[in-house]
């Protein structure tokens, strides 16, 4: 045996040693106590819009006194549906077509939509004091029949008796729909949505596989976050590879994580990499797991839709930045389509090119309205779909506020369906935010009803990052020569708690020899220029946060939750403590050689309606931009070059260089 391979022995023995010392204690971290409630803070900025569609759920809801004997809904697919498409659903016989009939998908076809009790005080936090009855459980879309352009005109008439001295006439609309495990059924109404009165309704129609396994998407899962345990089987069978290599070899494993979606509750399997396998865990949750209040929550009550079973297995061996496929399901459900993907480049690695916005949400692909309609995501993801399909990106981050789901359970399944494109391909890392966490009486940092009831259940369930532990969003995590650390806005950043002892930690952990960029990353920003900026820009988390990173020589923050794009000076306590200088090809460069503080840039400009700004912005606001967009980053040794841009047009609309020595 030779000497290589008798180390390469030594070492296993000695890690196999260890992990039996440690199997039957438990590593985790402890549960942080939630605050007091009097300790929490007010909400700085709702953000909350309320669209008129939203105020449905407390209009009075009855049935038509009036209507006309000769009404029928038709829908295009009478059996059952395809995991994803559009659905024509067709009004006809009506007499007198009015501007204030609409139609709605309703999910799950087991909810009632018939007049509830009265109970006006239960909905106030939804944003709508509006009187009661109300609709018992939540449509997912809806649109008025008028988007037929030949509804109102009755180009579309039918003889109702055999001289034609009846007419009716009709409407058809377009609904785009995703599998939501549960029945679709469409309900027609009079009277708008101020004062809806139904009309008639289509048979449920099912979906052909309610059980189809959807919407895989990664994650990477190397991160100091990673429990010990887990770095010690990781560290054994990196010798058990490592030791079929020479020394002189250097050899790096990458793992990830796939999580998918499916009706069915018994493992799956994933098939990765030519013949590799994994089989998933199995979680949910339910009702019971959502926050409320003595106000029953959105997410509580009427919002509440079944999630279906979310699937996880971690693909494991896997060479840094390489090409490899996947399938997953099982033999009962099928099997989805084989899916090319890209591991990220190893921590240490000499490049990295990363894909970074916050406030996306999701856009409707139809005429509909939603409760909560974000009217750039779908440019935004088509033009970084773009991207990621030209081969060149390694990673994307995606900074708070995710689906703006605020409670509404199905629009969860929208959002996955919306980003499968891109987050099937590469890691997809986030970051928590106040949509996706805060609520009142929950331990969240701001006392708002901005996640209606969510409290960061579904999106850990969906997003799992490697955090700490359960309601811990805050993790770290190295990509070629970035370290990147994720914080939560949202949970207590106060100096001395858990969170801030965190994040002092790991800042001053990093090894900037391996890894010569820090990237700071969190979702509510410590500057603003958009009007009322204080109630955005929390000076609590800037006093407490902003000397860490200037202690630890942050060399770029950036941040969600306004909605536009900024970009700041290298700032500390509200001043420019150094200017970008142009480079010889006119490009904004910080000079980071000689470093000063932070580059900070707000970059909520993905989807949420955008912000606009002051007039006169304070002297380390250098480039403002409210447009949707996205921000691309390409990290050297040496040099940081972040883009800002157009979705629409796809240009740069700013650009920066941050280099170093």
């Amino acid at each position: 045996m030779g000497r290589e391979t008798m180390t390469c022995v030594s070492r296993f023995s000695l890690i196999v040693l260890v992990l039996a010392l440690t199997s039957s204690t438990s590593l985790s971290f402890r549960p942080m106590p939630l605050p007091d409630e009097a300790d929490l803070m007010r909400e700085f900025g709702n953000h909350t819009a309320i669209s008129s569609f939203r105020t449905i759920n407390r209009r009075e809801l009855i049935t038509c006194p009036i209507k006309s004997p000769y009404l029928a809904m038709n829908v295009s697919i009478i059996s059952s549906a395809p995991n994803d498409g559009f659905i024509y659903v067709t009004l006809s016989g009506v007499l007198h077509p009015a501007s204030s009939d609409w139609i709605a998908m309703i999910s799950p076809s087991t909810s009632d939509v018939k007049t509830c009790i009265t109970d006006t005080i239960m909905y106030k936090q939804t944003g709508d004091l509006a009187s009661l009855p109300l609709l018992c459980h939540y449509p997912v879309k809806a649109q008025y029949l008028s988007n037929d352009p030949n509804y109102l005109n009755c180009a579309n008439s039918q003889c109702q008796d055999s001289s034609c001295l009846i007419k009716t006439c009709s409407g058809t609309l377009k609904f785009h729909y995703v599998n939501m495990r549960t029945d679709m059924e469409f309900v027609s109404f009079a009277n708008g949505f101020d004062a809806p009165c139904i009309l008639t309704r289509t048979n449920p129609v099912p979906f052909a596989n309610p059980s189809s396994p959807l919407r895989g998407h990664l994650s990477s899962i190397d991160s100091t976050g990673t429990s010990v345990r887990a770095l010690l089987y990781s560290l054994i069978l990196f010798l058990l590879i490592a030791c079929q290599y020479s020394n002189s070899k250097r050899y790096h494993i990458i793992q990830m994580k796939l999580r998918w979606i499916s009706g069915d509750q018994n493992p799956q399997q994933l098939q990765y990499a030519n013949g590799q396998t994994a089989t998933s865990n199995v979680t949910t949750f339910t009702q019971n797991d959502m926050c409320t209040s003595i106000l029953p929550s959105p997410a509580k009550d009427f919002g509440w839709h079944d999630p279906g079973y979310i699937h996880t297995a971690v693909m494991t061996g896997l060479q840094p930045s390489t090409t490899y496929t996947y399938t997953y399901g099982s033999s009962t459900v099928g099997f989805s389509n084989q899916t090319q993907f890209k591991t990220p480049p190893a921590g240490g690695s000499p490049t990295l090119t990363f894909l970074a916005f916050g406030d996306m949400g999701k856009t409707p692909l139809d005429a509909s309205v939603e409760h909560y309609i974000q009217p750039g995501a779908v440019g935004v993801i088509d033009a970084m779909t773009s991207e990621v399909q030209q081969g060149g990106i390694d990673a994307i981050f995606h900074i708070g506020d995710m689906a703006y789901a605020t409670g509404f359970l199905v629009e969860w399944d929208y959002f996955l369906d919306l980003i499968t494109p891109i987050a099937s391909q590469v890691t997809y890392m986030t970051s928590i935010g106040n949509h996706e966490r805060d609520y009142i009486s929950s331990g969240a940092m701001y006392i708002t009803p901005d996640s209606g009831g969510e409290c960061g259940v579904p999106y850990e369930t969906y997003f799992p990052m490697p955090t700490p532990g359960k309601d811990k969003p805050w993790y770290s995590i190295e990509m070629g020569p970035v370290h990147f650390t994720v914080i939560s806005t949202e949970h207590d950043w106060r100096v001395g708690t858990e969170q801030y002892n965190w994040i002092q930690s790991d800042l001053a952990s990093v090894n900037r020899a391996n890894t010569p960029w820090l990237i700071f990353a969190g979702h509510r920003p410590m500057y603003t220029s958009i009007p009322a900026a204080f109630l955005n820009a929390d000076a609590r988390f800037t006093k407490a946060i902003e000397p860490l990173l200037l202690q630890n020589k942050v060399d770029l923050a950036i941040f969600g939750h306004v909605h536009n794009y900024e970009r700041l000076c290298a700032v500390y306590g509200g001043q420019c403590l150094a200017m970008p200088v142009k480079d010889a090809n006119g490009i904004d460069t910080y000079n980071n050689s000689n470093y000063s503080a932070p580059v900070q840039a707000v970059i909520g400009m993905a989807g949420f309606k955008l912000d606009g700004f002051v007039s006169n912005p304070s002297a380390w606001s250098l480039s403002r931009i409210s447009a949707f967009g996205y921000t691309k980053c390409q990290a050297t040794t040496t040099t940081l070059n972040f883009k800002f841009i157009n979705a629409n047009t796809e240009q740069v609309m700013d650009q920066f260089n941050i280099v170093k020595q």
